[in-house]
């Protein structure tokens, strides 16, 4: 018999198994656990070219979730796809965790902005940039992320834009290290 692979096209927002494994073609996942206190944690995101299995990471219920609008295929992960996923996602761990230890929200999100620009945006001299609608980047998706209020990340993004730490440029964001 023939093995059927899953091919889905979701859009942000909506909830993909997170039995299976599955190979990003386009958009962004994020992997989130709930705590008791009814907020979430973020263990992970992800984006094209990307092969994620949420099997490997919870012992308790979790939620993959599309960020984007996201184009997935299921994949039968091999031994090594566990292995090079298994380190890949524990470097992401341990940065989200350095993330949550950073005391003042606004820095704490700038972090997780660049963090974010320099693995799915571009980086040049003038800086990251970074498409926030491509990627979905509400200021409720952000929240969340940090472990912020909606309100707050939205007086940080006026300050950052304030300061010139953010400038669009074109449909993107672009993040700038030297302000």
């Amino acid at each position: 018999m023939a093995q059927r692979h899953l091919r889905l096209r979701l859009s942000a927002g909506e909830s993909l198994p997170t039995s299976l494994s599955w190979m990003l073609d386009d958009g962004y996942v994020v992997l989130r656990a709930w705590n008791e206190d009814d907020t979430t944690t973020t263990l992970g995101i992800w984006g094209p070219g990307d092969l994620v299995i949420p099997s490997l990471i919870h012992d308790r219920p979790v939620h993959l979730c599309s960020l984007s609008p996201v184009q997935v295929e299921e994949r039968m992960a091999t031994a090594e796809d566990q292995r090079v996923f298994l380190g890949q996602h524990v470097l992401q761990l341990t940065t989200l965790l350095q993330f949550s230890r950073i005391r003042r929200a606004e820095d704490r999100l700038f972090r997780l902005l660049i963090w974010l620009g320099k693995r799915f945006g571009r980086v040049s001299s003038q800086g990251i940039s970074l498409s926030f609608s491509g990627m979905n980047l509400t200021h409720r998706n952000l929240a969340e992320m940090t472990g912020m209020t909606r309100v707050t990340v939205t007086k940080a993004l006026i300050r950052f834009r304030q300061e010139g730490r953010i400038a669009r440029q074109g449909d993107d964001e672009l993040l700038r290290l030297d302000r």
